[in-house]
């Protein structure tokens, strides 16, 4: 396909937090980006078609044509059908979102797990590049996995692979939304973190950065963080042991504070892996902006685009989305 001159694609990445979207050229630069809480409209799937519609008339305003949109979710997420089958935090069942974005916009479009689709950005111009096998968890308001292998990023069977935040590590421990005990997610996420936090101090508006900062001074965000660190670790040593993965890559807020929190986390997974060498735990080369890098080379490929190794390389991405100018 020969695309029109100044032409662009969207990126839309549907967080439980917030919604983010950007305009991006055909280098890979992010021309234009916006983020807006994904809980400020009390119909979730028009919000999100809302911001699509949004998105696209900005991109038309900036003089560059959209030839293609690439709209990532948690959840459970059928790729094929372009149907959001679940996502609790959205308030999403059964969606046919390519169908009602495609009518909206009048483009092709590309639905996928955000995960997943941090995978995809990794792996072309991040922190696994020439791997065929590794791992991507973006440590958020849940958790979930890219699982790459051999190249591929595994969906499975009813498109719930790498649904890790679901792991039991502490059998018997503290109740998950999900209805379970002892889930990853309960303590290893950002927003876990966040709730056990307030639980032990009766009351808080502290965020993981700000347990993070309080590690060296506050008992309770020291056994909070301690509690984090641990189970990851755990659960990374399980999926080493049943995937082999050459490298496990970490994104999100919490890998940002770096060796404080990936350090315990090497330790307690070497310590979980005693007849084997754990593979290297890298920090994601594109943070929170992973998954909607990735939506971009979903929207590329969908448009018949070609991705070069390269493409949409970390220093082409702000790291902080701004708002969009109108």
């Amino acid at each position: 396909m020969t695309p029109p001159a100044g032409h662009c694609v969207l990126a839309v990445d549907v967080g439980g937090t917030t919604i983010k979207a950007a305009v991006v050229g055909e280098g890979g630069r992010f021309l234009s980006s916006l983020t807006v809480p994904s809980q400020a409209d009390d119909d979730p799937v028009m919000a999100i078609r809302s911001l699509c519609r949004q998105l696209r008339e900005h991109a038309l305003s900036l003089g560059s044509t959209p030839v293609a949109i690439g709209v990532v979710t948690p959840g459970l997420v059928d790729e094929r059908d372009g149907v959001v089958r679940y996502a609790a935090n959205l308030r999403l069942r059964d969606v046919p979102l390519r169908a009602l974005i495609s009518g909206d916009l009048g483009l092709p479009v590309a639905i996928g797990h955000d995960a997943r689709a941090a995978g995809v950005a990794e792996a072309t111009a991040g922190a696994a590049v020439g791997l065929d096998n590794f791992l991507l968890l973006p440590l958020g308001t849940g958790i979930a996995a890219a699982v790459v292998v051999d190249g591929v990023p595994l969906a499975g069977a009813t498109r719930a692979a790498g649904e890790v935040g679901h792991m039991p590590v502490y059998p018997g421990g503290e109740q998950c939304s999900c209805g379970q005990r002892g889930c990853l997610e309960v303590y290893a996420s950002a927003g876990g973190m966040a709730r056990r936090y307030a639980r032990r101090v009766g009351g808080s508006e502290w965020d993981s950065q700000a347990i993070a900062d309080a590690v060296g001074t506050d008992p309770d965000a020291r056994v909070v963080w301690d509690d984090a660190t641990r189970a990851l670790g755990t659960a990374l040593a399980t999926l080493t042991l049943a995937l082999d993965p050459a490298r496990v890559v970490l994104g999100g807020g919490l890998a940002e504070a770096g060796a404080l929190f990936l350090d315990p986390v090497r330790e307690a997974m070497r310590d979980a892996l005693a007849w084997r060498p754990p593979p290297p735990v890298l920090r994601s080369a594109f943070g929170a902006q992973a998954a909607q890098v990735g939506a971009a080379i979903m929207a590329r490929r969908k448009a018949g685009l070609s991705v070069p190794d390269g493409w949409g390389a970390p220093d082409l991405v702000p790291s902080v989305a701004g708002e969009l100018s109108h």
